[in-house]
């Protein structure tokens, strides 16, 4: 059991390292896309803020993760281990294609679905979703349309605020004070993004261990707590540089004005998010915020068109990774019948 566990919590740190690089996009894509950062530049700069969260805002989402969604009576190391290898299949395949998705999300349908695999097995498919706590759920699935529009909203709000204030200066004028202002926009959005999506990864340890009976009761450790920060920042070092070119030029065009407002009002959704223990998709999050900026010109500004490819993706991903958990598990109990 303690090598299996110890497997399994290095196959997590693995997601955790495929998350910081898929969702990588989502810390430097409007820093790159301004030019107010080298590529370099802004996936060191993201990293360090991502690993400076690690002892921020509690472990309330890693709680709600790891224990909420799912009845612990229900999970078994080879649970999780095929939840992980759901989040990761999935996780991979939209980085190939270039569709910034959830990898929130993507744990999250993995999970489910790998428990349900577990339950189906054990009592029938009939009883499979009697496993699913749905009131952990019910925040999650509504997050999925309120992030996103809250984020676009406030965004454009931001905008209209912005464009107010300076309103006697020339947009070169405000680009050039807007520069300096984005590497602290910037910061505080990698900072948000590692407080919400590391505790995920977070929960699905501390429930690994409580699943192999080293945890008597679902607490974060502190070594779960650094090591997840810093995988997350460790994989964002690597940059997902397809996803960046879908979120920093495809769906708008972006400048430091527009950057700052994207990523300050994305930001602050996170934050708000993490404080009330929600973990959120960053990814929809931050791209409600571009879309947001796009729009205060005109609708047109915002390729419509791939935003649609990036909602069908945003829809796909849970049952997708909860599929893909579930066919895993289910190879799984052909070699390991006990599992």
């Amino acid at each position: 059991m303690l090598t299996l566990t110890i497997g399994i919590i290095a196959i997590a740190l693995v997601f955790d390292y495929i998350n910081g690089f898929h969702d990588a996009a989502n810390s430097v894509a409007t820093v790159v896309a301004t030019r107010v950062l080298s590529p370099f530049q802004a996936v060191l700069w993201a990293a360090t803020f991502n690993f400076a969260a690690v002892f921020s805002f509690g472990t309330g989402v890693a709680h709600t993760v790891g224990a909420g969604m799912v009845d612990l009576k229900a999970v078994t190391p080879y649970v999780i281990l095929s939840g992980l290898m759901g989040a990761i299949v999935w996780d991979l395949a939209t980085w190939w294609w270039g569709l910034p998705t959830s990898s929130s999300h993507a744990l999250f349908g993995g999970y489910a679905g790998a428990a349900m695999a577990h339950v189906a097995y054990l009592k029938g498919l009939s009883q499979a979703a009697s496993v699913i706590l749905w009131h952990g759920w019910i925040n999650t699935l509504a997050f999925m349309v309120i992030s996103p529009v809250f984020g676009l909203l406030l965004a454009h709000v931001l905008m209209v605020a912005l464009y107010w204030l300076f309103r006697k200066s020339t947009p070169k004028q405000m680009d050039t004070r807007f520069r300096k202002l984005q590497l602290l926009s910037a910061a505080v959005y990698s900072y948000s993004h590692g407080t919400n999506d590391a505790q995920k990864t977070m929960g699905i340890i501390t429930s690994v261990l409580v699943a192999g009976g080293f945890l008597s009761e679902f607490h974060v450790p502190a070594w779960v707590m650094l090591s997840a920060c810093g995988a997350m920042a460790l994989g964002t070092l690597s940059g997902g540089w397809r996803i960046v070119r879908t979120m920093g030029s495809r769906l708008t065009r972006l400048r430091p004005r527009s950057g700052f407002c994207a990523e300050a009002a994305a930001a602050t959704s996170i934050l708000l998010a993490t404080h009330f223990h929600v973990g959120v998709s960053t990814t929809h999050v931050i791209v409600g915020a571009i879309a947001g900026v796009g729009s205060i010109q005109r609708v047109k500004a915002v390729r419509w068109g791939v935003a649609a490819s990036i909602v069908w993706a945003w829809l796909l991903t849970i049952p997708m990774s909860a599929a893909v958990a579930a066919l895993f598990f289910s190879v799984l109990r052909l070699f390991v019948p006990a599992a």
